[in-house]
């Protein structure tokens, strides 16, 4: 796999400070590693040998709000412009916003936390096997995975798959083992599972509005179908208390998770939710 080192703005005003160049962590704090990144004139070489002028370290230096990777003698923001635009999010560990809107939560959490929050709600054991629905940059995968269990995790958008790829923060998906990525949209890809496939399910979806499809009645009965008897599903809805278009979207959730057949179902402030459970085999039993 390609090694690329990478640049916020934080980084690049050090290099500009610095005489002579700098030793500077270029994972995104994914490991306490620093490299050697030297000055040369009027530019900087990093260790792959790419030479960077100053104006462009000078332009990566002002923006606060993005990521850059050197690469094969290039720089190149962490971004895609497409129908939407894309792009890696220096928090750490990092995040996606799609068209300005973050898919973790970063207010008072970073995304490691908010991933450790959801994957807690259903506590996957070492040897079970947990669905993780809507992938993004991938953390509730690693984080279930790195707690034992094998996961199938599923992502819609080529995307997005595309910066998890880049995101030195998501590497475990693609080469921990334990974790299998299916490109595709949940609502059809989870209909090819038997029944009683999984242990748990990590319902992470996109906001209601981009994703109504995945709130629905419907695709709820199709995650019960493949849990297992006694079986957890934590169920991401987010904003718990605050009405969308007058309604509790969270409220609304809990409904359609009862008449789909789930019981135990409550609300999880901490990480903006609801969990549920399938009733065991023996009668009486949940």
């Amino acid at each position: 796999m390609e090694t690329l080192y990478f640049l916020t703005a934080r980084d690049a005003r050090r290099l500009l400070f610095a005489k002579g160049g700098a030793r500077l962590n270029l994972d995104l704090r994914k490991t306490s590693r620093s490299w050697l990144v030297t000055l040369d004139g009027d530019g900087f070489i990093f260790p792959d040998g790419t030479r960077v002028e100053r104006d462009v370290i000078e332009r990566i230096a002002r923006d606060e709000g993005s990521v850059y990777f050197v690469r094969g003698g290039g720089v190149y923001k962490a971004a895609i412009a497409g129908e939407h635009f894309y792009k890696l999010v220096p928090t750490i560990p990092p995040t996606i916003e799609i068209n300005g809107i973050r898919m973790h939560r970063t207010k008072d959490i970073n995304p490691l936390q908010d991933t450790r929050n959801k994957v807690n709600a259903v506590k996957p054991k070492e040897g079970e096997t947990v669905l993780d629905t809507c992938m993004g940059l991938g953390y509730t995968a690693i984080e279930s995975a790195k707690r034992g269990a094998y996961v199938i995790t599923i992502e819609k958008d080529p995307n997005v798959l595309e910066l998890a790829r880049i995101n030195p923060w998501s590497k475990e998906l693609f080469t921990g083992g334990r974790i299998q990525v299916i490109q595709g949209d949940a609502f059809e890809v989870v209909k090819r599972f038997k029944d009683e496939t999984f242990d748990a399910v990590i319902h992470d979806p996109p906001r209601f509005s981009l994703a109504g499809h995945l709130y629905g009645e419907e695709f709820y009965r199709e995650l019960f179908r493949v849990l297992k008897p006694g079986g957890r599903l934590f169920h991401y809805v987010g904003n718990p208390g605050k009405k969308y278009r007058r309604k509790d979207l969270q409220k609304g959730v809990m409904e359609r998770l009862r008449k789909a057949g789930f019981v135990r179902v409550k609300r999880v402030e901490e990480a903006l939710g609801v969990v549920g459970k399938k009733p065991g085999k023996e009668k009486g039993k949940d």
